[in-house]
C-alpha cells in the first residue's frame, strides 16, 4: 500500500451564516510539510473554488498558501475568512487582530467577538479600461445595451487590492441575472487584461440594505461562477471610490452575491484611504480527515 499521510480537512461556508450557501472554502488547519503537490492534489480532490493551507511562518501569526483546484491561486478573501472562522470555532485562535503571509504580502485579520471575520486587502490599483461591448455581452451572454447604459457614467476597470479583476457595471439586475457566460470567451477577455475574472455588478440589488448585486465569472481558474468573491468585492469598493460613484461615500459597501447559483452571502468593503477591509462570517459544512499520499508518487488522493 502507498505510504499516506493523514490530514484533517474542512469545507467552511464563507460570507454566511447558513451551511450550504455563501462560498465554500477547503481548510486544512494543519498543512506543515505538505508540498506543493500535495496541496493541488488536496484543492483537487476537495473540488470547490479554493482551499486554504494554514501554514507556520517566519513573519506572522500563520502563513496562508490558495489553491484552485488547477492551480495556486496568490490571494482568495473568502478562503481566508473561511479559515480564520473556522479556527476561531476550533478554539485555535481568539478574537483579535492576526497577522497572514500570503503571496501578495504579510495582512492583518480581525477576529470580532461574534465571530465575523475582517481582512485587509492589498493596496489598492484602479484602471479604467475601454471595452469592446458588443465582444463582452456575446461572452456573457447579455444585451451590450446594458453595458452602455452605465457605462457612459461609469466606466469598467481592472482594479484589484490583490487579485485583479475587470469590474464591469450593469444597469438592470435582470441582466445580471440572465447571465449565460461562455466560459472560454470570458477566459479569453479577462486574459487579455491580465486579469483572473470578469466581475459584472449592477446597483439594482435584491436586498434594500445592498449596495450591489454582482456576479463572478472566473474560468482561468478553474472556477466558470463564484458564488461569493471576497477579493473581487475588495476590488470594487476601491473601484467605487476611485471612480466617485458617490457623492457621499457609504461606511461600508455591501456588496450581495450568489444568489443565481442558489449559493447566497453578503460581503461587507470598508474603504479609507488606500485601506480596504471585507468582512463577514462563515459556518462549517464539513469536518473530516484526508488521506494525502506521498508526493513522489503519481498516486491520486484517496478520501
Amino acid at each position: 500500500m502507498t505510504d499516506t499521510d493523514t490530514r484533517r480537512v474542512a469545507v467552511v461556508d464563507a460570507f454566511t451564516t447558513e451551511p450550504l450557501a455563501g462560498n465554500a472554502a477547503g481548510v486544512v488547519p494543519d498543512a506543515e510539510g505538505l508540498a506543493t503537490e500535495q496541496m493541488q492534489a488536496v484543492a483537487r480532490e476537495l473540488a470547490v473554488s479554493e482551499t486554504a493551507f494554514v501554514e507556520p511562518s517566519d513573519v506572522a501569526d500563520r502563513k496562508l498558501s490558495y489553491y484552485s483546484p488547477t492551480q495556486e491561486v496568490d490571494l482568495c478573501g473568502h478562503a481566508t475568512v473561511a479559515t480564520h472562522g473556522f479556527l476561531h470555532e476550533d478554539g485555535r485562535i481568539d478574537p483579535g487582530t492576526h497577522t497572514v503571509e500570503t503571496n501578495v504580502g504579510t495582512l492583518d485579520v480581525e477576529v470580532t467577538e461574534d465571530g465575523a471575520v475582517w481582512m485587509d486587502q492589498d493596496t489598492p490599483a484602479i484602471q479604467p479600461v475601454d471595452v469592446d461591448y458588443d465582444r463582452l455581452g456575446e461572452a456573457l451572454g447579455v444585451d451590450p445595451a446594458a453595458f452602455r447604459d452605465v457605462g457612459a457614467d461609469l466606466s469598467a476597470a481592472v482594479a484589484s487590492t490583490g487579485l485583479p479583476f475587470l469590474v464591469v457595471p450593469v444597469n438592470f439586475l435582470e441582466h445580471v441575472g440572465n447571465a449565460t457566460p461562455d466560459d472560454d470567451a470570458v477566459e479569453a477577455i479577462a486574459d487579455e487584461y491580465d486579469a483572473a475574472g470578469v466581475y459584472v455588478f449592477t446597483f439594482d440589488a435584491l436586498d434594500a440594505e445592498s449596495t450591489l448585486h454582482a456576479r463572478a465569472f472566473v474560468p482561468g481558474l478553474g472556477i466558470s461562477e463564484d458564488p461569493v468573491t471576497g477579493t473581487a468585492s475588495g476590488a470594487v469598493g476601491a473601484y467605487l471610490r476611485q471612480m466617485g460613484a458617490f457623492t457621499d461615500f457609504p461606511d461600508e459597501v455591501v456588496c450581495e452575491q450568489g444568489h443565481f447559483v442558489d449559493r447566497p452571502g453578503t460581503v461587507r468593503v470598508r474603504v479609507d484611504g488606500e485601506r480596504v477591509t471585507v468582512g463577514g462570517h462563515a459556518t462549517l459544512a464539513l469536518d473530516g480527515k484526508l488521506r494525502v499520499p506521498e508526493h513522489e508518487t503519481d498516486d491520486i488522493v484517496e478520501a
